[in-house]
């Protein structure tokens, strides 16, 4: 069973900060508990702000490593200037770089552009729509058509790839509930830097 941290819980909080946040405050927690317990209980109440220490201490690592924002603007930029066939190769190229075998479609299926094969499992694929990843808005009926050609396919699951535009709060519902994730933002960043 893979552990998922509830996304509003402090620990992912603190994860989503700048790293000095989680160090602020764990010293405010040391600083407390000088200050209002007796001088043999300091230790071992301060030792409760370690785990926000060590937050602070995986925040910084994953925001020093972290592309920067020029990186990533201008990975966005050159693939909103591209057209529907390099957009197509470059995410090929980003998979295939994960380990992935990355199929295109035939012309006859319209509503799914790639098929992405799981590493060392031909039996488990994923369905990709990105044909419409210039569009201004994305609402339900691509994620439908999407969802019925997942199923007619017997894909494990669908990705739809937005790189512009804004998607219906409906969309990402209908997407929530039939299991298709929208690949968008951080995650797409992260994906057009991998090729």
């Amino acid at each position: 069973m893979k552990f998922k941290m509830a996304p509003n819980s402090g620990f992912a909080v603190l994860l989503r900060s700048p790293w000095w946040v989680s160090f602020l405050i764990g010293g405010a927690i040391v600083l407390l508990c000088a200050a209002l317990l007796p001088a043999h209980l300091v230790p071992f109440a301060a030792a409760g702000a370690l785990p926000i220490f060590v937050i602070g201490g995986i925040t910084a690592w994953r925001q020093w490593r972290a592309p920067s924002r020029a990186r990533v603007e201008a990975a966005r930029s050159a693939a909103a200037a591209m057209p529907w066939r390099e957009f197509a190769a470059l995410l090929t190229r980003a998979w295939t770089a994960e380990g992935h075998t990355v199929e295109p479609l035939p012309p006859n299926i319209q509503h799914a552009d790639l098929r992405v094969l799981r590493q060392g499992d031909a039996e488990q694929f994923v369905l990709v729509a990105a044909r419409r990843y210039k569009a201004a808005s994305h609402g339900v009926e691509p994620l439908r058509a999407l969802h019925a050609q997942v199923q007619q396919q017997g894909a494990q699951a669908g990705t739809y790839v937005v790189l512009q535009g804004s998607v219906s709060e409906a969309a990402r519902r209908f997407a929530a509930a039939h299991g298709l994730a929208i690949l968008e933002g951080t995650a797409l960043d992260t994906l057009l830097l991998a090729a």
